[in-house]
């Protein structure tokens, strides 16, 4: 079952938190937890996975190869359901009561916020492997067929004339992380910080509309044609690539951030549910090496090095940037760019 979280672009804040909140924790507030069965029958288990925009279909090949393997392995049945949205979103849909099992954001921000609540424990991200990172990605371009506007690099983005696609970086992981990337693209290559506020600033003129997460820019992008470039997570550029059939071509910049999507099991809701362990082993299996081959086959880049070589042609070497970089931390890089008061607050003017 997939679970897509919509929401009213239109309201304000707090009313579209608890539009989200009311919709999700009713569908869901009846999720079962790990029950035997009579008569000696296998275990059912039912786990939820909030995660962020477009990793559904990575998820959706995990979950099936999953329930076969640990049902195989256990005698228990899992049935797995997701839920994806902005980030940032989701996030706070899980701290306001949806009974999510795991969380696969896209960011240490997003887990982190949860984990402040009381909702994951504090050393959640040494639980498991490469920092709790089964996969990373980092942030390209999509331009369209035979990129007429001539965009290569970061500064080519701002040329008169260019329609730049990109979420809100205050709702979308793929929104901040594009804001960081434009940024250390500036401050990494000998500009300043006047410079990198003078080119967002900039940037962001040329962004005729920001939806509230990643799958919403692309169908921007793809299904009503508006923009030049899409700054797109690099498993969705190729997914809008490919199911475009020539219409829209790939470019990898020089420089972008490593994007970190985090996973992390939501203790509070398992151990009150009595799914950790199914939960767990869910998790665990992303590292498995099927699970990192099918993270390949979806173009997100294995924490498995192996793995990661093997599929060296589909990821091209590129500078990828820490995000300490370019800030503290990402709690620091928040807080200074995309949180309340932060730069693009300062330097963003809604559309009217």
């Amino acid at each position: 079952m997939l679970l897509i979280v919509a929401h009213n672009p239109t309201g304000g804040r707090a009313d579209r938190r608890t539009a989200i909140t009311a919709l999700i924790v009713g569908a869901l507030g009846l999720l079962a937890c790990g029950k035997s069965q009579p008569g000696g029958a296998a275990q059912e288990v039912e786990l939820l996975n909030v995660s962020y925009d477009p990793t559904r279909e990575l998820w959706r090949d995990l979950n099936e190869k999953f329930i076969a393997a640990y049902e195989k392995e256990s005698g228990t049945k899992v049935t797995l359901k997701q839920s994806h949205g902005g980030s940032s979103t989701q996030a706070r849909a899980v701290i306001d009561g949806l009974e999510a099992d795991v969380v696969t954001l896209a960011s240490y921000l997003d887990t982190d916020a949860i984990s402040k609540k009381g909702l994951i424990q504090p050393n959640w991200i040494d639980k498991l492997p490469s920092r709790s990172l089964p996969y990373t990605s980092t942030v390209i371009f999509v331009v369209r067929r035979g990129n007429p506007k001539g965009i290569k690099d970061w500064p080519d983005l701002i040329k008169p004339g260019v329609e730049v696609i990109t979420p809100n970086p205050k709702t979308s992981g793929n929104g901040y992380l594009s804001f960081f990337s434009a940024w250390g693209s500036v401050v990494l290559r000998g500009g300043s910080r006047d410079d990198a506020i003078q080119y967002v600033t900039q940037l962001y003129k040329q962004v005729p509309v920001l939806d509230s997460g990643a799958r919403g820019a692309t169908t921007t992008f793809v299904q009503k044609k508006l923009g030049d470039v899409h700054l797109a997570w690099e498993n969705e550029a190729h997914l809008e690539v490919r199911e475009a059939k020539g219409e829209l071509e790939l470019v990898y910049p020089p420089i972008s951030i490593r994007a970190e999507p985090h996973v992390a099991i939501v203790d509070g809701n398992v151990d009150r549910k009595n799914t950790r362990k199914a939960a767990e082993a869910y998790l665990k299996f992303a590292y498995t090496a099927e699970g990192q081959e099918i993270a390949a086959k979806h173009f997100y880049r294995p924490t498995n090095e192996a793995i990661l070589k093997k599929h060296a042609a589909t990821f091209p070497e590129l500078r990828l940037f820490a995000i300490t970089e370019i800030a503290k931390d990402f709690p620091d890089a928040h807080k200074q760019f995309v949180g309340e008061g932060g730069v693009f607050d300062t330097i963003y003017s809604p559309k009217k």
